[in-house]
């Protein structure tokens, strides 16, 4: 059974992890010199807005908006222009080859006041119908699995240019639900937590800001489709990465974005040593000395984009992910546009497209593949004095 769910967290999920095929045409798992990491419930790593999408998967660091409690908890109290809001996102999968299976990302803030922002968000990834047989080759019933993930997001302002953040997570995978035959396997659950810091810095002389941020997510312990005994990490990751953004008039402006990303994850927790007995705090704080420097510093991946705003309404992305050849080898390109409309109530409606072209031969489960964010946003109140943030 535990065969049965590696291969299948390989073929439906491991393109959010590895590029499918290493450039010998071996399966990366195959390839002795790969160092490939992997996790259960990787659907967590999977970038669920077409802002960031567009944009290489960067968003630590890039203005806050709705979707902001993804990357970095820290950021989402300084969304502007927003009381309340709302934003629903759809990513195909696998769309050149099957068409039931999708990534589904529904979020919505509040803001109580100047200083304090709360959300919720829900993310659910829908695996399609599945067909099981059995070693010798009989059909053993049909079942959908699914994972979802629901979040709860604190953002504090601290001071008028710094902010914090937390999430709280519960999460469930379910791959086989109950065909006979698979007695031993059951639904992995979890309980994870994120936190994130935000600064951000305006020079007014300048016409420019510049934001930083970091974050850590997935924060969890560890699950298991089987054996209490052996249980795997999910993917906590360390997001560290900047935003620079420029007006160039009163009407264009650019924004430069670049995120450093690691899985906080034993460096050796793969598909022939899964450290099932590996605790939690020394497997995640150990990552980062647990080989050498020269693979530890492959082990960072890159994401690097630009964003272009005419007249606050319409906007056009593209930007770049790097991920070291021995450690998955994805390297892709990305854009995407958007339009933000102020309706007369000054309520704000937008919507954002994506699309990613890999540049390396092999299998990427979201190449040449549009993905859709929706979102409206209602005006924030006037802040009364006593919501003034701390000097």
């Amino acid at each position: 059974m535990r065969k049965f769910l590696s291969a299948w967290l390989f073929v439906g999920l491991a393109p959010v992890i590895v590029n499918a095929q290493g450039t010998s045409g071996q399966v990366v798992g195959q390839d002795s010199s790969n160092h490939v990491i992997t996790t259960a419930m990787p659907f967590l790593g999977i970038t669920p807005d077409s802002r960031a999408a567009g944009m290489g998967d960067v968003g630590v660091a890039t203005s806050a908006d709705a979707n902001s409690s993804y990357w970095n908890p820290g950021k989402l109290v300084f969304i502007d222009k927003g009381g309340m809001g709302f934003s629903t996102s759809y990513t195909p999968w696998l769309a050149r080859i099957i068409n039931d299976m999708k990534l589904l990302y529904l979020t919505g803030f509040y803001r109580i006041d100047r200083n304090q922002v709360v959300s919720a968000a829900l993310k659910y990834f829908d695996m399609g119908d599945v067909q099981f047989r059995t070693d010798q080759n009989i059909e053993n019933g049909r079942y959908n699995p699914r994972e979802f993930a629901f979040d709860v997001t604190y953002s504090r302002l601290l001071t008028e240019h710094f902010g914090l953040g937390g999430s709280l997570r519960y999460a469930r995978s379910n791959l086989t639900g109950a065909i006979p035959g698979y007695a031993d396997a059951k639904a992995a659950n979890t309980v994870a937590v994120d936190i994130g810091a935000f600064y951000t810095k305006q020079f007014e002389s300048h016409n420019s800001s510049l934001s930083l941020g970091g974050s850590i997510t997935n924060f969890g312990s560890k699950v298991t489709y089987t054996s209490p005994s052996s249980k795997d990490f999910i993917p906590v990751n360390l997001r560290l990465g900047g935003a620079f953004k420029t007006e160039l008039d009163q009407l264009n402006s650019l924004t430069f974005a670049l995120d450093f990303n690691k899985l906080m994850v034993p460096s050796n927790n793969t598909a022939q040593n899964k450290n099932h007995g590996t605790p939690l705090f020394s497997g995640v704080f150990g990552s980062f000395t647990d080989a050498p420097l020269s693979r530890e510093l492959a082990e960072i991946k890159i994401a690097t984009g630009v964003e272009y705003w005419y007249n606050n309404f319409f906007a056009a992305r593209v930007g770049y992910f790097y991920e070291a050849k021995d450690e998955g080898n994805r390297k892709y390109l990305t854009a995407g546009m958007g339009i933000r409309y102020e309706m007369a109530n000054r309520d704000v409606f937008g919507l954002d497209m994506a699309y990613m072209v890999p540049t390396v031969l092999g299998n990427n489960a979201l190449a040449q593949t549009l993905r859709f964010t929706l979102f409206y946003v209602m005006p924030v109140k006037t802040a009364k004095q006593n919501d003034t943030p701390n000097d």
